[in-house]
């Protein structure tokens, strides 16, 4: 996502009661944060926010975290939050990079990667969000049996990822290369960038891909 600078985006973050300061501080007890013991679900690269919101409200006990770099981004996402209290979300800026600096090993039980940068030249393969480097992370603060959900707009990015999680040892279910003519479409939550592209009729593609130490 694109956005111009918005001056005093990082404290105006702290004004909402979603937005969580200093994350690192709660790596291996996120759980405290939420008060309970309800299972974490991660999104990395949050967007304006409709998709982690819709599942919070819709999964009241589940725990979700959107993971953003940028704060100009982030503030657009918990804006939608209103200042309301949202016990079972959180929003944090951070570099998913490093995510072990961010949650334990074993502490989350699901990832979304929704329309990650797909980085076409091939010299910048290492940057996209389902290398190896990244999946192993994944691997790390997933619990073992964990799984990842990614869709994309891009064909290219997809085949790249399929790819990526067979060496990995991922094992891959509900792989659709045209999510919304498939069964799974019933119950898919849209992002802005899916609405947008689908009204253009260009395919999503989807797959999860779950842990495996076999």
């Amino acid at each position: 996502m694109r956005l111009r600078n918005i001056p005093g985006a990082e404290s105006a973050l702290r004004e909402y009661p979603t937005f969580v300061d200093n994350p690192v501080s709660f790596k291996g007890r996120w759980n405290e944060r939420f008060g309970n013991n309800n299972p974490i679900h991660v999104e990395i690269g949050c967007g304006k926010g409709r998709f982690i919101n819709t599942l919070a409200e819709r999964h009241p006990d589940v725990n979700f975290i959107a993971v953003e770099l940028k704060a100009e981004v982030v503030l657009r996402a918990v804006q939608r939050t209103e200042y309301r209290e949202i016990p079972n979300l959180a929003f944090v800026q951070f570099n998913a990079a490093v995510l072990t600096d961010l949650f334990a090993d074993q502490e989350l039980s699901r990832l979304y990667l929704n329309f990650s940068d797909p980085w076409p030249k091939t010299r910048h393969a290492k940057r996209r969000l389902t290398y190896a480097s990244f999946l192993q992370t994944y691997r790390q603060v997933l619990k073992s049996d964990g799984e990842i959900h990614m869709k994309t707009d891009n064909e290219k990015l997809f085949e790249f990822s399929l790819n990526q999680f067979a060496l990995e040892r991922f094992q891959m279910h509900n792989i659709t290369f045209d999510l919304h003519q498939s069964k799974l479409a019933e119950d898919n939550v849209m992002t802005e960038y899916e609405q947008r592209f689908s009204s253009r009729g260009q395919r999503i593609y989807r797959v999860e891909a779950h842990c495996s130490f076999s």
